[in-house]
């Protein structure tokens, strides 16, 4: 395939990489409404999932495999503006410190409750004050893997459109359909689908794995510092509680999720295999 045109930037004074730099404090990417998307598979994933950059940096010199060429080729094809870079210039339009060589602009996620899919028997996460990106990251990787409708975020304390939030779900955010909202409107909205929630806590007996899963439900975890507001455990149709053996009283928010959301899953295979074809 014939190489696109690129132009170069080999000047740490270039306007681009100014522009870029601004891109680092959320106002500014907020205000320009850009998202950044750094690193090989982050890009591969928004590329796949119809996400396509406007803009795509590249440097060769600091490329991991053998595979960057064809996705600058396919950015390219999508009408994304690509330009090769000098190691100095990509390192400092670089938001990791071992950058691998990719970096894209793309527009930031605003997704509503209504533009979510739902599926026959819907499947969600709800995660209410994440506060730690890797944590939200985190999250859509193992909702990803379970296979669910999408993830919805309330009252975040961390940007869904952080360019840690895309590095730590290594590019699900765009495989997942995400929306952020406060409580009352999500709780309203799940009410109105019919759509029955399960919280997580210590002060029930009832173990995550004694209850139907295998219905229409949503997942609703909290943050690890203060837990869910009371206004979702009052709201909860489901309580339960995921059993600790040793002397730690709590569980990391992902990883307490990603228990819920596998039990679901097993669940719900168990209950297709069982069902007549």
């Amino acid at each position: 395939m014939e190489e696109p045109p690129q132009a170069q930037i080999t000047s740490l004074q270039n306007p681009r990489v100014k522009e870029v730099g601004r891109l680092r404090t959320r106002r500014y990417r907020d205000e320009a409404n850009v998202l950044l998307i750094e690193g090989y598979r982050e890009v591969l994933r928004a590329i796949e999932n119809q996400w396509n950059p406007h803009t795509l940096f590249y440097c060769r010199a600091l490329f991991l495999g053998e595979n960057e060429e064809s996705l600058i080729r396919r950015c390219a094809a999508a009408g994304c503006e690509v330009f090769s870079c000098s190691e100095a210039v990509f390192r400092k339009l670089a938001y990791r410190d071992r950058p691998d060589g990719l970096l894209a602009l793309a527009a930031q996620l605003h997704r509503t409750l209504d533009d979510l899919p739902l599926g026959e028997t819907p499947f969600l996460l709800v995660a209410e004050s994440i506060e730690k990106p890797g944590n939200l990251g985190t999250m859509l990787r193992s909702a990803d893997a379970a296979g669910v409708d999408a993830v919805i975020v309330c009252d975040p304390c961390t940007d869904l459109n952080n360019p840690n939030v895309v590095r730590a779900s290594i590019g699900t955010l765009f495989s997942v359909p995400v929306a952020a909202a406060p409580t009352p409107e999500v709780i309203a909205w799940l009410k109105k689908k019919g759509i029955q929630t399960l919280a997580a806590t210590p002060h029930t007996d009832r173990h995550y794995d004694s209850v139907d899963l295998a219905i229409p439900l949503a997942i609703v975890v909290g943050s690890e510092q203060y837990g869910l507001h009371s206004q979702w455990m009052n709201e909860a149709d489901l309580q339960v509680r995921i059993p600790m053996m040793g002397q730690a009283d709590s569980l990391n928010v992902a990883a307490a999720a990603t228990i819920l959301l596998y039990e679901t899953l097993r669940q719900r295979r168990k209950a297709n295999s069982a069902s007549p074809t």
